[in-house]
């Protein structure tokens, strides 16, 4: 089954949602150049004073914005990156998809299916939701598989394999495959190896853009995606399936880049762009719908609920 669509046109007006709907180029430019400026300074940080300190810092800021950058794909993926397709699809593709080993064009249409089908059980995500809530304990064992890269280079081991094509078919069309998957990726990920050698530090490919994608990106992604279903009170309310989680400035820095914590907002109007996502939340608290949404707190509340299963008493 589907879950029942919310009409948007009944309490907002015309000019409210063509304003929530508006797309921009520039702004869509601005939140890539955003995230990879971020990137820049993290590793110029560490490169003029080379030290623990900033190369921790630098991992988990760049870790967070390889977040921000599948975010941004996942608006490709909607088609709201940009104002026009033309656009939309290759911008996504070449400066937020391929860097991180993702692409905006499958991605879209098992993206799309969740819409539709969202915590129902041919839900294709509902998987990342449906173990919850775990113990605490389960999810720092989760957490220290993700932060020594155990789940990430599990996941590239799987899309690499996959790539590949079944084993037994001729190695051609073993290529071809594993080239039409995986060749916008691996060239994106030369032209970054590239720049890092240009600028004399080829081995920063490895310290500061495959160790953060392999160990914070997975923490962040997992926080994530606990934070956007997993408890939701009602699998059948469109109000109440996804989860909008309120984040600080540092939880918006770490683990809620370009607005992914507004999720019930965009599940309820999944065509608007990230950067009107809070504009949309506004909106929505002035109809009265927010007694009606699940929202939390702050991320420590949410990770609560997914953590509230307990042990039976030893007897």
């Amino acid at each position: 089954m589907s879950v029942a669509r919310f009409d948007p046109t009944i309490p907002f007006s015309p000019e409210e949602l063509s304003a929530v709907r508006a797309r921009s180029d520039v702004k869509g430019l601005l939140c890539i150049a955003h995230a990879w400026a971020v990137i820049a300074a993290s590793i110029a940080a560490f490169a003029l004073w080379p030290n623990p300190f900033t190369f921790i810092l630098a991992v988990v800021l760049i870790g967070s914005r390889q977040l921000g950058l599948a975010i941004l794909m996942h608006d490709g993926a909607h088609g709201v990156l940009m104002r026009s397709r033309k656009w939309n699809d290759p911008v996504s593709q070449w400066l937020t998809a391929f860097p991180v080993f993702a692409d905006t064009l499958p991605y879209r249409t098992y993206h799309l299916v969740h819409h539709r089908l969202t915590q129902q059980p041919e839900d294709p995500d509902l998987g990342l939701s449906a173990p919850f809530p775990i113990t605490r304990a389960s999810l720092w064992r989760k957490v220290l598989r993700d932060i020594t890269g155990q789940t990430g280079f599990k996941q590239r081991r799987a899309q690499i394999k996959a790539a590949l094509g079944r084993p037994g078919q001729p190695f051609p069309i073993r290529l071809a495959s594993f080239w039409r998957k995986l060749g916008g990726p691996i060239v994106a990920n030369l032209v970054l190896f590239a720049a890092f050698a240009a600028c004399g530090k080829p081995h920063y490919y490895l310290m500061f853009w495959l160790l953060p994608l392999l160990t914070w990106y997975m923490v962040v992604l997992r926080i994530r995606n606990i934070a956007e279903h997993a408890v939701v009170p009602d699998n059948d309310d469109v109000f109440r399936n996804a989860r909008t989680t309120y984040a600080s400035w540092w939880e918006r820095a770490l683990l809620a880049p370009y607005w992914v914590n507004y999720h019930v907002d965009h599940h309820l109007l999944m065509y608007v762009p990230c950067f009107n996502l809070p504009k949309l939340h506004r909106l929505l608290l002035a109809k009265g719908f927010g007694p009606r949404m699940e929202i939390q707190p702050d991320y420590a509340t949410m990770l609560q609920l997914a953590t509230s299963k307990h042990l039976p008493a030893a007897t």
